[in-house]
Protein backbone atom coordinates (compact mmCIF):
# COMPACT_ATOMS: atom_id res chain seq x y z
CA UNK A 1 0.00 0.00 0.00
CA UNK A 2 1.35 3.67 -0.86
CA UNK A 3 0.53 7.22 0.42
CA UNK A 4 -0.17 9.86 -1.60
CA UNK A 5 3.40 10.94 -0.81
CA UNK A 6 4.05 7.26 -2.33
CA UNK A 7 6.11 6.02 0.47
CA UNK A 8 5.72 2.25 1.27
CA UNK A 9 2.84 2.19 4.77
CA UNK A 10 4.12 -0.58 6.46
CA UNK A 11 4.25 1.26 9.80
CA UNK A 12 6.67 -1.38 10.51
CA UNK A 13 7.34 -2.04 14.23
CA UNK A 14 10.19 -4.98 14.16
CA UNK A 15 13.79 -4.67 15.09
CA UNK A 16 14.50 -7.82 12.30
CA UNK A 17 13.73 -5.16 9.63
CA UNK A 18 16.10 -1.94 10.01
CA UNK A 19 15.66 1.09 8.52
CA UNK A 20 17.79 2.79 10.47
CA UNK A 21 21.69 3.08 11.23
CA UNK A 22 21.28 1.91 14.67
CA UNK A 23 18.68 -0.90 14.20
CA UNK A 24 21.09 -2.33 11.52
CA UNK A 25 23.41 -2.46 13.89
CA UNK A 26 21.50 -4.40 16.63
CA UNK A 27 19.96 -6.32 13.35
CA UNK A 28 23.40 -7.30 12.85
CA UNK A 29 24.30 -7.94 16.45
CA UNK A 30 21.28 -10.44 17.01
CA UNK A 31 22.62 -12.79 13.88
CA UNK A 32 25.98 -12.77 15.23
CA UNK A 33 25.28 -13.65 18.43
CA UNK A 34 22.46 -16.45 17.32
CA UNK A 35 25.14 -18.05 15.21
CA UNK A 36 27.46 -18.13 18.15
CA UNK A 37 24.63 -19.72 20.15
CA UNK A 38 23.72 -22.32 17.38
CA UNK A 39 27.43 -23.50 17.56
CA UNK A 40 27.59 -24.10 21.54
CA UNK A 41 23.98 -25.90 20.88
CA UNK A 42 25.28 -27.88 18.33
CA UNK A 43 28.52 -28.88 20.33
CA UNK A 44 26.71 -29.94 23.60
CA UNK A 45 24.15 -31.64 21.48
CA UNK A 46 27.02 -33.70 19.51
CA UNK A 47 28.93 -34.26 22.68
CA UNK A 48 25.48 -35.45 23.81
CA UNK A 49 24.69 -38.07 21.02
CA UNK A 50 28.46 -39.20 21.15
CA UNK A 51 27.93 -40.31 24.52
CA UNK A 52 24.85 -41.87 24.22
CA UNK A 53 26.28 -43.75 20.95
CA UNK A 54 29.12 -44.29 22.94
CA UNK A 55 28.73 -45.95 25.88
CA UNK A 56 30.84 -47.42 28.21
CA UNK A 57 34.63 -46.22 29.24
CA UNK A 58 36.61 -43.88 26.78
CA UNK A 59 40.21 -43.30 26.75
CA UNK A 60 41.21 -40.78 29.17
CA UNK A 61 43.18 -38.69 26.48
CA UNK A 62 40.21 -38.13 24.53
CA UNK A 63 37.76 -37.36 27.07
CA UNK A 64 40.15 -35.11 28.33
CA UNK A 65 39.95 -33.40 24.70
CA UNK A 66 35.94 -33.75 24.64
CA UNK A 67 35.60 -32.28 28.23
CA UNK A 68 38.41 -29.69 28.08
CA UNK A 69 38.27 -28.37 24.49
CA UNK A 70 34.39 -29.05 24.08
CA UNK A 71 33.44 -27.77 27.25
CA UNK A 72 35.48 -24.85 28.57
CA UNK A 73 37.77 -23.65 25.70
CA UNK A 74 35.09 -23.48 22.74
CA UNK A 75 32.65 -22.00 24.49
CA UNK A 76 34.72 -19.83 26.10
CA UNK A 77 36.12 -18.37 23.23
CA UNK A 78 32.76 -17.96 21.34
CA UNK A 79 31.38 -16.22 24.01
CA UNK A 80 34.40 -13.46 24.58
CA UNK A 81 33.94 -13.08 21.13
CA UNK A 82 30.53 -12.36 20.84
CA UNK A 83 31.45 -10.11 24.09
CA UNK A 84 33.66 -8.14 22.10
CA UNK A 85 31.46 -8.11 19.05
CA UNK A 86 29.10 -6.38 21.01
CA UNK A 87 31.13 -4.23 23.46
CA UNK A 88 33.05 -2.60 20.08
CA UNK A 89 29.03 -1.53 18.72
CA UNK A 90 28.71 1.09 22.14
CA UNK A 91 30.87 3.55 21.22
CA UNK A 92 29.20 4.06 17.94
CA UNK A 93 25.29 3.71 19.07
CA UNK A 94 26.49 5.96 22.21
CA UNK A 95 27.89 8.59 19.92
CA UNK A 96 25.87 12.28 20.40
CA UNK A 97 24.41 13.75 17.38
CA UNK A 98 26.42 15.94 15.81
CA UNK A 99 25.85 20.06 16.27
CA UNK A 100 23.10 21.81 14.33
CA UNK A 101 21.47 18.25 14.01
CA UNK A 102 17.21 18.49 14.78
CA UNK A 103 16.62 18.23 18.53
CA UNK A 104 13.23 16.63 19.63
CA UNK A 105 11.72 16.46 22.92
CA UNK A 106 10.33 13.24 23.74
CA UNK A 107 8.29 12.92 27.24
CA UNK A 108 5.90 10.08 28.46
CA UNK A 109 2.66 10.67 29.48
CA UNK A 110 0.26 8.33 30.48
CA UNK A 111 -0.29 7.16 27.84
CA UNK A 112 0.40 8.93 25.38
CA UNK A 113 3.75 10.90 23.80
CA UNK A 114 4.24 14.49 23.74
CA UNK A 115 6.65 15.92 21.07
CA UNK A 116 8.21 19.51 20.89
CA UNK A 117 10.91 20.52 18.06
CA UNK A 118 14.04 22.76 19.00
CA UNK A 119 14.03 25.03 16.51
CA UNK A 120 17.59 27.43 15.34
CA UNK A 121 15.94 29.98 17.11
CA UNK A 122 15.08 28.41 20.00
CA UNK A 123 11.32 27.93 20.17
CA UNK A 124 9.62 24.56 20.15
CA UNK A 125 6.85 23.24 18.16
CA UNK A 126 4.65 21.22 20.30
CA UNK A 127 2.61 18.07 18.65
CA UNK A 128 1.97 14.61 19.99
CA UNK A 129 1.70 10.95 19.14
CA UNK A 130 2.87 11.60 15.68
CA UNK A 131 7.00 12.40 14.92
CA UNK A 132 8.45 13.47 11.75
CA UNK A 133 12.20 12.91 10.97
CA UNK A 134 14.37 13.70 7.58
CA UNK A 135 16.13 10.43 6.11
CA UNK A 136 19.69 10.14 6.36
CA UNK A 137 20.31 12.45 9.67
CA UNK A 138 21.39 12.04 12.67
CA UNK A 139 18.01 13.16 14.87
CA UNK A 140 18.36 13.95 18.53
CA UNK A 141 16.15 12.78 20.97
CA UNK A 142 15.70 14.31 24.64
CA UNK A 143 13.66 11.95 26.45
CA UNK A 144 11.97 12.82 30.20
CA UNK A 145 8.10 11.40 31.61
CA UNK A 146 5.81 13.38 33.43
CA UNK A 147 4.53 10.83 35.73
CA UNK A 148 5.95 7.38 35.93
CA UNK A 149 9.26 5.36 33.84
CA UNK A 150 8.56 4.69 30.45
CA UNK A 151 10.86 3.59 27.59
CA UNK A 152 11.10 5.34 24.28
CA UNK A 153 11.79 2.68 21.27
CA UNK A 154 11.36 2.74 17.34
CA UNK A 155 12.25 -0.60 16.61
CA UNK A 156 12.99 -0.23 13.00
CA UNK A 157 14.97 2.77 13.83
CA UNK A 158 17.28 2.14 17.00
CA UNK A 159 17.30 0.57 20.23
CA UNK A 160 15.64 1.40 23.19
CA UNK A 161 15.92 3.96 25.98
CA UNK A 162 14.25 4.33 29.45
CA UNK A 163 12.17 7.72 29.88
CA UNK A 164 12.97 8.53 34.05
CA UNK A 165 10.80 11.28 36.23
CA UNK A 166 13.26 14.02 36.89
CA UNK A 167 15.64 12.85 34.35
CA UNK A 168 16.61 13.10 30.65
CA UNK A 169 17.88 10.82 28.68
CA UNK A 170 19.59 11.33 25.17
CA UNK A 171 19.54 8.54 22.03
CA UNK A 172 20.37 9.33 18.69
CA UNK A 173 19.00 7.69 15.40
CA UNK A 174 20.04 7.95 11.86
CA UNK A 175 16.79 6.80 9.59
CA UNK A 176 17.91 5.57 6.28
CA UNK A 177 14.64 4.74 4.28
CA UNK A 178 11.72 6.70 3.57
CA UNK A 179 8.30 5.65 4.98
CA UNK A 180 6.11 4.92 8.19
CA UNK A 181 6.98 3.18 11.23
CA UNK A 182 5.82 2.68 14.34
CA UNK A 183 7.07 3.69 18.05
CA UNK A 184 5.98 2.36 21.33
CA UNK A 185 6.61 2.26 25.38
CA UNK A 186 8.75 -0.77 25.84
CA UNK A 187 8.72 -0.76 29.79
CA UNK A 188 4.83 -1.55 31.67
CA UNK A 189 3.20 1.64 32.96
CA UNK A 190 -0.06 0.86 33.56
CA UNK A 191 -3.81 0.12 32.48
CA UNK A 192 -2.87 1.53 29.18
CA UNK A 193 0.79 0.71 28.92
CA UNK A 194 -0.16 -1.59 25.42
CA UNK A 195 -2.19 1.03 23.79
CA UNK A 196 0.68 3.75 23.99
CA UNK A 197 2.34 3.99 20.56
CA UNK A 198 3.13 6.52 18.18
CA UNK A 199 3.43 6.90 14.22
CA UNK A 200 6.89 7.77 13.39
CA UNK A 201 7.37 9.45 9.19
CA UNK A 202 10.77 9.16 7.93
CA UNK A 203 10.95 11.94 4.82
CA UNK A 204 13.18 13.87 2.72
CA UNK A 205 14.36 17.07 4.18
CA UNK A 206 12.20 19.16 1.82
CA UNK A 207 9.17 17.31 2.96
CA UNK A 208 10.31 17.14 6.49
CA UNK A 209 11.19 21.15 6.30
CA UNK A 210 7.33 21.82 4.71
CA UNK A 211 5.81 20.15 7.65
CA UNK A 212 7.97 21.35 10.33
CA UNK A 213 7.07 24.75 9.57
CA UNK A 214 2.95 23.97 8.80
CA UNK A 215 3.34 23.10 12.27
CA UNK A 216 4.82 26.10 13.53
CA UNK A 217 1.75 28.35 12.31
CA UNK A 218 -1.20 28.62 14.06
CA UNK A 219 -4.82 26.50 13.93
CA UNK A 220 -6.77 28.13 10.46
CA UNK A 221 -9.97 29.18 11.46
CA UNK A 222 -12.77 27.79 9.02
CA UNK A 223 -15.74 26.61 11.54
CA UNK A 224 -16.40 29.37 14.61
CA UNK A 225 -19.16 27.35 15.83
CA UNK A 226 -16.82 24.19 16.31
CA UNK A 227 -14.53 26.38 18.23
CA UNK A 228 -17.12 27.33 20.30
CA UNK A 229 -19.11 24.26 21.29
CA UNK A 230 -15.08 22.69 22.02
CA UNK A 231 -14.24 26.15 24.54
CA UNK A 232 -17.78 25.34 25.56
CA UNK A 233 -17.05 21.98 27.00
CA UNK A 234 -14.70 22.79 28.72
CA UNK A 235 -11.58 21.22 26.14
CA UNK A 236 -9.65 24.16 26.24
CA UNK A 237 -8.85 23.42 29.78
CA UNK A 238 -6.41 20.57 28.69
CA UNK A 239 -6.10 21.11 25.21
CA UNK A 240 -4.00 23.60 23.81
CA UNK A 241 -4.97 24.98 19.92
CA UNK A 242 -2.83 27.68 18.89
CA UNK A 243 -4.38 30.70 17.61
CA UNK A 244 -7.27 30.23 19.68
CA UNK A 245 -8.24 30.65 23.42
CA UNK A 246 -7.49 27.15 23.97
CA UNK A 247 -3.94 26.68 25.78
CA UNK A 248 -4.32 23.76 28.14
CA UNK A 249 -1.45 22.29 29.07
CA UNK A 250 -2.22 18.78 30.35
CA UNK A 251 -3.80 16.85 26.89
CA UNK A 252 -2.09 16.62 23.95
CA UNK A 253 -1.62 20.16 21.88
CA UNK A 254 -4.62 19.55 18.61
CA UNK A 255 -3.36 22.41 16.43
CA UNK A 256 -2.84 20.38 13.53
CA UNK A 257 -4.74 17.18 15.03
CA UNK A 258 -6.54 16.72 11.37
CA UNK A 259 -3.55 15.96 9.96
CA UNK A 260 -2.30 13.29 11.75
CA UNK A 261 -3.03 9.89 11.26
CA UNK A 262 -4.28 7.86 14.46
CA UNK A 263 -6.35 8.91 17.46
CA UNK A 264 -5.06 8.23 20.85
CA UNK A 265 -1.75 7.45 20.52
CA UNK A 266 -2.62 4.96 17.49
CA UNK A 267 -5.18 3.19 19.24
CA UNK A 268 -7.56 4.37 16.00
CA UNK A 269 -6.98 5.71 12.30
CA UNK A 270 -8.15 9.24 12.35
CA UNK A 271 -11.30 8.88 10.69
CA UNK A 272 -14.30 10.71 11.47
CA UNK A 273 -16.15 7.89 12.63
CA UNK A 274 -13.15 6.54 14.68
CA UNK A 275 -13.12 10.32 16.58
CA UNK A 276 -17.13 10.47 16.97
CA UNK A 277 -16.23 6.90 19.19
CA UNK A 278 -13.17 8.33 20.86
CA UNK A 279 -14.78 11.65 22.41
CA UNK A 280 -18.25 9.40 23.06
CA UNK A 281 -17.08 6.43 24.31
CA UNK A 282 -13.31 7.31 25.30
CA UNK A 283 -13.04 4.65 28.23
CA UNK A 284 -14.29 1.75 26.10
CA UNK A 285 -11.46 2.64 23.84
CA UNK A 286 -8.64 2.86 26.00
CA UNK A 287 -9.54 1.96 29.73
CA UNK A 288 -7.45 4.07 31.95
CA UNK A 289 -7.32 7.59 29.87
CA UNK A 290 -7.75 10.50 31.69
CA UNK A 291 -9.58 12.22 29.12
CA UNK A 292 -13.74 12.03 30.24
CA UNK A 293 -16.27 10.62 28.15
CA UNK A 294 -18.53 13.24 26.25
CA UNK A 295 -21.50 10.28 26.05
CA UNK A 296 -23.87 12.81 26.85
CA UNK A 297 -23.50 15.19 23.92
CA UNK A 298 -26.14 15.18 21.12
CA UNK A 299 -25.69 13.61 17.73
CA UNK A 300 -25.42 16.80 15.43
CA UNK A 301 -23.29 18.46 18.80
CA UNK A 302 -20.72 15.41 18.17
CA UNK A 303 -20.79 15.94 14.54
CA UNK A 304 -20.05 19.57 14.65
CA UNK A 305 -17.25 18.77 17.15
CA UNK A 306 -16.04 16.39 15.39
CA UNK A 307 -15.80 18.58 11.86
CA UNK A 308 -14.45 21.13 13.96
CA UNK A 309 -11.04 19.13 15.02
CA UNK A 310 -11.28 17.25 11.32
CA UNK A 311 -10.44 20.75 9.92
CA UNK A 312 -7.80 21.13 12.01
CA UNK A 313 -5.12 20.69 9.17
Amino acid sequence: MLTVAGMPDSTSRSALAPAGHGAEQIAELFYVMATGGVLIWLLVIGLAVYAILQPGKHPAKRTRVIVIGGGAIFPTVVLVSLLTYGLAMMPELQRPAPEGSQVIEAAGVRWWWRFGYRTDSGDVIETANEIHVPVDEEVEFKLASEDVIHSFWIPSLGGKTDMIPGRVNRLKLQPTKVGFYRGLCAEYCGTAHAMMSFDVIVEPRADFNRWLAHQAEPAVQTDGEGLGLFLKLGCGACHAIRGTDADGPVGPDLTHFGSRRTIGAAVLANTPENLARWIARTHAVKPGVEMPEFDHLKPDELTQLVKYLGSLQ
